[in-house]
C-alpha cells in the first residue's frame, strides 16, 4: 500500500493551495511523525523546518518543493519569530501549500500558537497537525513512563526559560507540592537554579531525576541522577535535553527497552 492508498484509506484531508499546515515532526526518530504529517510532506510546495527535526523527513517531500530552514535555538543566532510568521503568510498569499515542520508538537513550547495567531490575523486558513512531544516520546525512548500508577497520577510540563532566556517566574513552591513528576523543556541552563528552588520548597534532595539528551536519536544519552545533583548533570550534558524529576525515573532500570534492543541487534 503506497501513500496515496493510505491517504484514501484513512480519509486524510486534501492539502489545499493557500493553506498553512503546522505539523509536529515528533522527537528525534523520524518514524514518529504521524500519518497526517507524512501526507502533508508529500503535498507541500514549501516546507519551513525547525532545527530539531530529523532532516531525513525532508527527503519525503515532493520533487521541487522549496525547503527553508526556519529554526530557533535559545542562546543562538536564529530566525526571528516575526520573520517566520511573515514568510508563512506571504507564501500562503501566493497560493502555495505551506508546511511548517516543527520538532515535537507545535503547541507544546513550540511557538505554534504564535504562528497560528499570526495566520489567523492575516486571514490565512491553517491546520494544526499534532506531534509526539519530547516530554512524552523522549522519555519513552529512555524507558521512563511519564505516568505510572505506582509512582504518579499527575505530571507537569515546564519550560526552563522565558521569552528572554531567563528563569521563568513560576510558583515553584506550588509546583513542588502539587505535581509528583515534573518534566522540564529547555532547562539545561537553569537546571541548578530550578533544583535549588524545588529543594527549598520541600522536594527531597535525593529525589530521582534524569537528563535525556538527544532524545529518540541514535546518539541519545541518559544520565540518572538526583535533584541535588541535577544542575551539574545537566551542565555536562549535550544542549538538546529533556529533564524529568520524580519517582517514575526509577522505572528506567526495568523498562530501558532501547538499550536492550540495541544489544540484541548488535553483531555477535
Amino acid at each position: 500500500m503506497d501513500r496515496t492508498d493510505i491517504a484514501h484509506a484513512l480519509k486524510l484531508p486534501v492539502f489545499e493551495k493557500g493553506w498553512v499546515w503546522l505539523v509536529g515532526g515528533g522527537p528525534g526518530d523520524p518514524g514518529l511523525i504521524t500519518a497526517l504529517g507524512l501526507h502533508a510532506l508529500a503535498q507541500a510546495d514549501f516546507v519551513l523546518y525547525d532545527a530539531l527535526i530529523d532532516e531525513t523527513l525532508l527527503t519525503l517531500t515532493k520533487p521541487g518543493a522549496g525547503l527553508i530552514f526556519a529554526g530557533k535555538r535559545a542562546g543562538m543566532r536564529s530566525c526571528k519569530q516575526s520573520d517566520i510568521s511573515a514568510m508563512l503568510v506571504d507564501l500562503a498569499k501566493q497560493q502555495k501549500r505551506v508546511l511548517r515542520l516543527k520538532g515535537g508538537d507545535p503547541f507544546v513550547f513550540g511557538r505554534g500558537g504564535e504562528e497560528a495567531g499570526a495566520l489567523a490575523k492575516a486571514g490565512i486558513p491553517f491546520r494544526i497537525v499534532p506531534g509526539i512531544t519530547a516530554g512524552i516520546g523522549g522519555l519513552a525512548y529512555a524507558g521512563i513512563p511519564v505516568t505510572h500508577r505506582d509512582t504518579n497520577s499527575a505530571v507537569t510540563f515546564i519550560t526552563g526559560h522565558d521569552a528572554d532566556g531567563k528563569l521563568p517566574q513560576l510558583n515553584w513552591a506550588g509546583l513542588a507540592a502539587g505535581s509528583p513528576t515534573l518534566v522540564l523543556y529547555m532547562a539545561r541552563k537553569h537546571a541548578g537554579e530550578i533544583a535549588a528552588a524545588l529543594i527549598a520548597a520541600g522536594r527531597r534532595p535525593d529525589e530521582p531525576a534524569a537528563i535525556v539528551a538527544n532524545a529518540a536519536r541514535p546518539q541519545q544519552s541518559v544520565v540518572v541522577t538526583t535533584l541535588a545533583q541535577m544542575g551539574d548533570a545537566a551542565a555536562a550534558s549535550p544542549a538538546v535535553a529533556i529533564i524529568v524529576i520524580g519517582e517514575n525515573v526509577k522505572l528506567r532500570g526495568e523498562l530501558d527497552w532501547l538499550t536492550r534492543a540495541a544489544a540484541e541487534l548488535s553483531p555477535g
